[in-house]
This record gives structure tokens, sequence and C-alpha cells, in this order.
């Protein structure tokens, strides 16, 4: 198993960095590794959907841990590569009041070993700007509340 961490924090509140997080038909706006989401349902635990990105097959997705305010997980089985790819997305609060934002990727499989640093490397290699751009999003919020 392949794994990476990834963290920010945010002057936000985890309430609205969950509200960011969990409208994917705005992703785009401040993640550049993403075209378009399609949910088949709620943002809840078991939605499947399907994530569009830039010079890339679509990939389908399912979340499979979601909870309001903490955050949520979703998973990607990769097509022909024999691994499954999971990103914990949690939210975790401050004592100021602001919110520790971790974006945890592992990739776990058959495969695993072999491909699997291969494929977590371009899984995250935009975390840091997509974590940093996700909090500057949310702090943005605060200054127009």
């Amino acid at each position: 198993m392949w794994t990476a961490t990834h963290t920010v924090d945010s002057a936000a509140t985890n309430q609205i960095v969950y509200e960011i997080l969990s409208d994917v038909s705005h992703w785009p706006m401040w993640n550049p590794g993403v075209l378009r989401v399609d949910l088949d349902g709620p943002f809840a635990a078991g939605t499947t959907g399907v994530m569009h990105m830039p010079e890339e097959e679509p990939l389908g997705f399912r979340l499979a841990w979601v909870a309001e305010g903490r955050g949520f997980e979703d998973e990607t089985e990769i097509p022909g590569a024999d691994v499954l790819v999971r990103v914990r997305h949690s939210l975790e609060p401050l004592a100021d009041g602001g919110t520790r934002i971790t974006y945890q990727a592992s990739v776990e499989g058959p495969a695993a070993d072999t491909l699997g640093s291969e494929i977590g490397y371009a899984v995250t290699a935009d975390f840091p700007d997509v974590l940093a751009a996700l909090a500057a999003r949310a702090e943005a919020r605060l200054v127009s509340a």
C-alpha cells in the first residue's frame, strides 16, 4: 500500500470548508484538476459519480464516507491497474476557530506495490495547490460574511 498526506490550516470554520467540499458542481472553481463532477445522487456515503479531468479519461468513484462538517472519503478503482485509490478529506477544528484540512491518499490492491507510487504521485501532485485554493476560497467567505 502507498500513502501520502497533505495538510493546510484555514481561518475558516469546518462548516464553511465542508459546504465548499460538498458542492461538487463548484470544484472546478478552486481545483484546476477537475473539469466537472457528476454525482448519481446526494453527497452521501454510497453515492457514485464520475469525475472529468483535463486531458484524462473520466473516472468513476464512490463516496465511501461522508460526515457533515468533518469531511468525506472517496474511492476510485483505476481501470486496468488492479488498484483502488482512496482519498480522505478530513476537517479538524482548531482552537482558534479555524480548520485543519487534511487530504490523505492511499493506493491499495494487488498491484499497489508496483504501481502505487506512480499512481499515488499522479493523484497527489497538485494537493498542496488544491488545499491552498480551498483554504483561500473558504477564507474569502469569512470576508464576505
